[in-house]
């Protein structure tokens, strides 16, 4: 084990689940239906739209300042606009959004190397936990259909009414493991918004890298894994035995619950 650690802190999306991967999905399917002038360019181009979030409407989202489905309407609204799609009123917004929302659930998958690092986790009584930039039932529906278990802690946008990067959420998930951020663990594949973000407010910072970042300013001097293998390795976890998955990764508690 690491010297010096006392508990982990992951994010979920493309940290834990391929999130990237279920966007490609659900934006495939609103460009086919909604965006079919754009031809085989139509599923990449809302893609990167999406992904870009010109108008910052995730952002306002995480901060406080939209809800969960209003962001999603002027991000998808925007998206048309400037992708030439058809005006979204309520009706067509409402089937806009269930076109998406089942690609983008069917497409949900545990990110490579992630149910063998909780296993491991909790083969080490490493006390460990998540904070989310999405609300936590959304988030404990994606892990149940994902293999990963309900994490012990789970800190969303709806725990405090805001989310990453605000340094509140990650110290309040140590409140919650009863551990001290000095000697946490934060791990997300979002340079700015969860590795800086952490480190800023305290913690141990390691970047996830999956190479999906758009730009970066400076390169960073935080630790960077590029697996979650590479992830446990770092931390210095003992490798799994060949046996069945941990029975306990079912029974996990969600703190919130008690």
């Amino acid at each position: 084990m690491r010297a010096g650690l006392d508990a982990v802190l992951l994010d979920i999306d493309d940290t834990l689940v391929d999130t990237r991967g279920a966007f490609t999905a659900g934006m495939r399917a609103v460009a086919n239906r909604y965006l079919a002038h754009l031809g085989p360019a139509g599923p990449g181009a809302a893609l990167e739209h999406w992904v870009r979030d010109p108008g910052g409407y995730f952002p306002a989202f995480t901060s406080g300042r939209l809800g969960f489905v209003e962001q999603r309407r002027l991000r998808a609204t925007a998206m048309h606009r400037d992708l030439g799609g058809p005006d979204l009123d309520d009706d067509t917004f409402t089937a806009w959004n269930l076109t998406y929302e089942q690609a983008f659930r069917q497409a949900w998958v545990a990110v490579t190397d992630a149910v063998d690092l909780l296993e491991r986790l909790v083969r080490c009584a490493l006390p460990f936990g998540a904070v989310t930039n999405t609300q936590v039932d959304y988030q404990r529906d994606k892990l149940e259909r994902t293999g990963l278990c309900a994490l012990p802690i789970l800190v969303g946008t709806d725990t405090l009414g805001v989310g990453k990067p605000d340094p509140r959420v990650f110290r309040h998930a140590c409140t919650l493991l009863g551990v001290d951020p000095a000697r946490t663990v934060y791990v997300g594949n979002d340079l700015a918004v969860d590795a800086q973000a952490a480190a800023a407010a305290g913690l141990l910072a390691v970047w996830f890298d999956r190479g999906h970042e758009l730009a970066l300013v400076a390169p960073t001097r935080l630790p960077v894994v590029r697996s979650l293998a590479e992830l446990a390795r770092w931390l210095g976890l003992p490798a799994s035995p060949r046996t069945p998955p941990v029975a306990r990764l079912g029974q996990l508690r969600i703190a919130g619950d008690a």
